[in-house]
């Protein structure tokens, strides 16, 4: 959910970005009242990147890791669904930017501050 909020078109691969793109901006971005399933295995995010292995990923320990310290910082389990507009607000209710530094040790694009600016941007009044 936090990469999805923080995506800006950056990826894995020519495949796994078109792919992001067209559940990100196609469907997420594009309705925000789709509805949405946190998975603990590879879901249609994953399709087309290069690590995944089957359901799962080749970087699974790593990405465990980060799922579980999302999933506990938003309080969300395994098969629990809600809309995007939902999940965007409990990000935005729960989490600071500066959250993401714990949350998101580990990711490779923590660095680059696109997922702190885009939380900032949500948690913005309108």
């Amino acid at each position: 959910m936090l990469c999805s909020i923080g995506w800006q078109g950056r990826g894995y691969s020519p495949e796994f970005t078109r792919n992001m793109n067209a559940v990100v901006l196609g469907r997420l971005r594009a309705d925000p009242q789709v509805p949405v399933v946190f998975t603990v295995m590879a879901d249609s995010i994953c399709a087309p990147c290069p690590s995944r292995r089957g359901m799962g990923c080749a970087a699974d320990d790593r990405i465990s890791r980060l799922d579980r310290r999302h999933a506990a910082a938003l309080d969300i389990r395994p098969g629990q669904r809600m809309t995007w507009a939902e999940a965007q607000a409990r990000a935005a209710a729960r989490l600071q930017p500066r959250d993401l530094e714990r949350i998101c040790n580990g990711c490779r694009w923590l660095g680059l501050g696109m997922c702190q600016s885009a939380l900032a941007k949500l948690q913005q009044p309108d």
